[in-house]
């Protein structure tokens, strides 16, 4: 279903371009984090990143930053309404979760 609304909201192709990224990973007792940054571009809801180039594991107290390249795949106005849509859903019912009376579960 979400192949059909993205390939609806892009009008049947994709419109995707390449970017500078910085990619920083930490894997320690402290920290678990992987942060992909694309430079120069503003993701909108809907835009998809895809890496290329980043290590598939990094070893533990491990910690690293590099650059490599990133294609951006912008979200056409379908699927874009669409990711909308659906973080407001999550993010009432988390709202509905965080507020009920101790009793009520």
């Amino acid at each position: 279903m979400m192949e059909r609304l993205s390939a609806l909201g892009r009008g049947g192709r994709a419109r995707r371009f390449e970017v500078p990224c910085t990619v920083e990973i930490e894997r320690s007792a402290e920290c678990l984090y992987a942060y992909a940054i694309p430079e120069g571009v503003e993701l909108r809801p809907g835009d998809r990143v895809l890496v290329h180039g980043a290590p598939g594991h990094i070893g533990f107290g491990e910690s690293t930053r590099f650059e490599t390249r990133a294609t951006v795949l912008r979200a056409g106005p379908l699927e874009r309404a669409w990711t909308r849509f659906a973080a407001i859903l999550e993010l009432a019912e988390l709202y509905h979760v965080g507020f009920e009376p101790e009793g009520a579960v």
